[in-house]
């Protein structure tokens, strides 16, 4: 293999592959990224065996030469140094020659390296995905979706499906929710035809946080796969495949009930800088749980460290309806849920003091956020 490609897109290429590869591989070829030059491009590969991102890169991108190509070929470089050594060179272009030992030659500007490759024949294959099961979504809606529910996942694999964001398929449209079991978040998108023959997917959140650190929050279309046990993203020159996670996803459909006893209509950002505020002192309380009340048409929170003192806030309100109450909550589950509604107005339903509680827009229904009050006597 011989090829001459421009550095700094080169590099951009990399980083993206880079999130595939993981420093923990039961398979250590897996530390490596695969490149394989044909006549008409070069194909760059990442993978950990749960995640992987293939890169294709042509010779000209916006009718400008990235890529010449002397000789095809292919070898596996140790990705992290390999990645590294391009970086620091200097230099428009880096020239990569590479023998039939898979030793790799690499020159920029006065720079000459030589390192030590691997045989791409010993590299894994990566999963087939067909696309007889897909939809289509845009990049900006995808990263919105995945802002505003992966948060919620689970971090511990005592129950792997709740490791994941649930995506459900219904005739007029698609749900996407994660819990980790105190707190839910859920996302509709509406009036979205699809010709996927499965009924849900569970994709870990792991891959969704990858995936979102790659895609832009343009309109450029992302495709989207499903088989039995595995998800491919397509977004411009890449392909990001993913494991789904095996397993039965709860039904979460029970824990909203129809009638709020008491509905709170508050400014989203100013609301958050209030809990925000308070729970400076709830977080050296350990739990970060802050107490609101709710009497006489007036919002309270406070929080209280038995070493440090108390704080107490009344809050602006928009609207009021219903009973008085008191509840407890995670402050930081609360300033996730305010940040993953994107309107400036927000309303909290309260189902009683130790039931849980949704926050959503004032005027839409797309995007809920659910969290379990804490017991704080």
């Amino acid at each position: 293999m011989k090829i001459r490609i421009k550095r700094t897109y080169f590099i951009e290429q990399l980083n993206d592959v880079l999130k595939a590869i993981s420093p923990r591989t039961a398979l250590p070829i897996l530390n490596g990224i695969k490149l394989e030059a044909t006549e008409d491009n070069l194909i760059l590969t990442g993978s950990d065996s749960e995640i992987s991102i293939e890169i294709t890169i042509p010779t000209e991108v916006n009718n400008e030469t990235v890529l010449e190509i002397e000789s095809p070929g292919s070898v596996v470089l140790s990705a992290r140094f390999f990645t590294d050594v391009i970086k620091k060179l200097s230099g428009d272009f880096v020239e990569l020659d590479t023998n039939a030992q898979y030793l790799t030659h690499i020159r920029a500007g006065k720079s000459n390296f030589n390192l030590s490759g691997n045989d791409p024949n010993q590299y894994p294959l990566l999963p087939e995905v067909n696309n007889e099961s897909s939809i289509i979504v845009s990049s900006s809606v995808l990263k919105t979706i995945i802002n505003e529910t992966n948060f919620a996942v689970s971090p511990s694999e005592t129950r792997p499906v709740l490791t994941g964001v649930n995506w459900q398929f219904l005739d007029d449209e698609i749900k996407f929710t994660a819990t980790d079991s105190h707190r839910l978040a859920l996302r509709k998108l509406t009036d979205k035809p699809n010709s996927v023959e499965i009924n849900n997917a569970i994709i870990p959140g792991k891959a969704l946080g990858e995936l979102n650190k790659i895609i832009d929050d343009k309109e450029d279309d992302v495709e989207v796969n499903f088989s039995q046990n595995q998800v491919l993203f397509k977004y411009g020159n890449m392909r990001f495949i993913s494991r789904l996670l095996e397993g039965n996803y709860p039904d979460t459909s029970r824990l909203f009930p129809e009638n709020y006893e008491t509905k709170l209509t508050v400014n989203n950002s100013e609301f958050l800088q209030a809990i925000d505020r308070v729970s400076l002192l709830a977080r050296e309380g350990g739990n970060n749980a802050i107490k609101m009340t709710i009497e006489n048409g007036k919002v309270e929170l406070s929080s209280n460290s038995p070493e440090i003192g108390n704080v107490e806030e009344d809050v602006n309100i928009e609207g009021l309806e219903g009973e008085s109450l008191q509840i407890s909550f995670n402050s930081k589950y609360m300033m996730d849920a305010l940040r993953a509604v994107p309107d400036e107005e927000v309303a909290i339903e309260f189902f009683g003091t130790m039931k849980p509680f949704t926050i959503q827009s004032s005027n839409s229904y797309d995007v809920i956020q659910l969290i379990l009050p804490i017991r704080t006597y």
